[in-house]
């Protein structure tokens, strides 16, 4: 089995850059909270450059640097990071595992395995796997280093050798034991990727410091007084009375160390949810502000979307109010859709009516990841609007009508003539109608709800004119009554009508009735 792992060794730094991209290149500090006496977690190479260094507080860091831009890191951006970094690796693979969180000098790190087997008939070689997945993860703002080799903790060794710079010890011990071969005839080793065959693994490890086992403290200082300080001086000294005098922690250490395989098979993908989050810095009050806040959300979250091929469908809101509480919102949309702009039109829409009752301090933003829909066009006709035109649309009526007047009438199991109930609209699937045959003519039955009030003449028990907001002046043509009568045992749900067809003088044809419990003349329906 060949296993990569592609490593972000920076979590916390690369979680703000990948929400704010503009701060690139910049003196970037990220901090534990707020306030001076804050500590510094995180730093970029431009803030390490002028000085700074993490563990100080907030108010040294800008003492020497004024320049320094400080963030509070965010547990929600950096767990959108990590998640992000899973949706690179199951671009690429299918089966993926997230590699346990670790504490010390590498809590700041995140790391994915993937399953490398025969990724070599897609990519060429496994050097061009770790170059794609190095590239993928930077095109979705992550940088990152990708390895691959024979088990996921050297494949993490090795990702942890190329983050911290120390390919070049590596390289130099192996080409001195190999002689004049050169060290990338069978290992390519560049920048960002590197690969090793499982021959050249013990090698490889050889020469590494025991730090990038990331022993326990304990165990640490124990391996430093017995003058362990490299990977190979560990492996030659005998695994019993290692374990005797060191107890069973140092187990763990010499499994890494002599590269044992791995036992379990990595998972299969199946989650299709995905979720963005952020922390706000300062409470957010007024639409237009938060709505750049969702701006950027969801450009995240179609980005992350697209690495599955998929894209969005309803949208789950939650937003952290000011004092606790929280405004949890659902937002349908008419089809899915990856476009953020009509997604944000429709989250703005929403929020309109009503506005959050609080200030907002933090926002979560999950969907459920759909297939792309596609349209089959006809040829000879012309193309009807896209999915997520209509979503918009459907969203500006819900905010203009109410939710409650904008969806699809179907029909339900009452009697009454005027029953019917509202589904959310769903955009029907591509079906093409029959045409109708020469010298036919079709009439569509167009119900009016709630039925029109009529003014109407009938001296001898059948219209003769009528006036209404539909149809005016005598009735030249009239079929009818048809009577329909039910709820009896209701006096409150009884009903009975006469209803006609009627085609009055200006050329319209209606559906006229007589409500015979009420009294009344009402035009429920107009044939076009």
């Amino acid at each position: 089995m060949r296993i990569a792992c592609l490593l972000a060794a920076d979590l916390p730094l690369t979680a703000v850059l990948r929400a704010q991209p503009e701060l690139a290149g910049l003196p970037l500090a990220i901090v534990s909270g707020v306030g001076p006496r804050a500590q510094v977690i995180a730093i970029s190479a431009e803030a390490a450059r002028a000085g700074v260094r993490p563990a100080v507080s907030v108010v040294h860091a800008r003492s020497i640097c004024p320049a320094l831009r400080v963030r509070v890191a965010s547990p929600a951006l950096e767990r959108a990071a990590c998640e992000t970094l899973l949706d690179v690796a199951r671009s690429l693979s299918p089966r993926v595992a997230v590699a346990p969180p670790r504490s010390g000098v590498y809590a700041a790190e995140a790391a994915v395995f993937l399953d490398a087997s025969g990724v070599g008939s897609l990519f060429r070689s496994e050097q061009g796997f770790a170059a794609a997945l190095t590239a993928r993860a930077c095109g979705a703002g992550i940088p990152a280093v990708a390895a691959v080799a024979s088990s996921r903790g050297v494949s993490l060794l090795a990702a942890r050798c190329i983050a911290r710079g120390l390919l070049q010890t590596a390289q130099t011990a192996q080409s001195a034991a190999e002689g004049s071969r050169a060290a990338g005839d069978n290992s390519a080793l560049q920048d960002a990727a590197l690969v090793l065959a499982p021959a050249e693994e013990a090698t490889f490890l050889d020469p590494l410091p025991i730090d990038l086992l990331d022993p326990e403290d304990g165990l640490a200082e124990a391996l430093t007084r017995f003058g362990i300080r490299r990977v190979g001086e560990l492996t030659r000294l005998p695994q019993r009375s290692l374990v005797t005098r060191l107890g069973p922690g140092v187990r763990r250490l010499l499994a890494l160390a002599h590269g044992e395989k791995d036992t379990v098979p990595l998972p299969g993908a199946v989650e299709t949810r995905v979720e963005e989050g952020v922390d706000l810095e300062w409470p957010i009050e007024n639409l237009e502000p938060l709505s750049f806040v969702l701006r950027g959300l969801l450009a995240r979250l179609a980005e992350r979307l697209e690495l599955r091929g998929l894209v969005c469908g309803d949208l789950d809101l939650e937003l952290r109010l000011a004092g606790g509480g929280c405004d949890t919102r659902r937002i349908g949309v008419s089809a899915p859709s990856g476009d953020p702009r009509t997604l944000l039109g429709v989250l703005r829409l929403a929020l309109e009516h009503p506005l959050p009752r609080a200030p907002v301090e933090g926002i979560a933003l999950a969907t459920e990841g759909r297939p792309v829909r596609t349209d089959q066009l006809d040829l000879f006709r012309p193309a009807g609007p896209t999915p997520s035109a209509l979503g918009r649309t459907l969203a500006e009526l819900e905010a203009l009508c109410g939710s409650e007047r904008v969806g699809a009438p179907h029909l339900v199991d009452d009697p009454h003539p005027d029953a019917f109930a509202q589904s959310p609209f769903a955009l029907p699937g591509h079906t093409r109608k029959a045409a109708p045959r020469p010298g036919v003519a079709i009439a569509a039955l167009r119900a009016l709800r709630p039925p029109v009030p009529a003014e109407v003449r009938a001296p001898r028990g059948r219209p003769e004119w009528i006036r209404s907001a539909v149809a005016n002046g005598p009735i030249v043509g009239l079929a009818g009554p048809w009577r329909t009568t039910g709820g009896w045992w209701s006096r409150e749900r009884r009903f009975a009508f006469d209803s006609f067809d009627a085609r009055t003088e200006d050329g319209n044809v209606i559906r006229l009735r007589f409500d015979l419990v009420q009294g009344l003349w009402q035009v429920d329906a107009v044939y076009d």
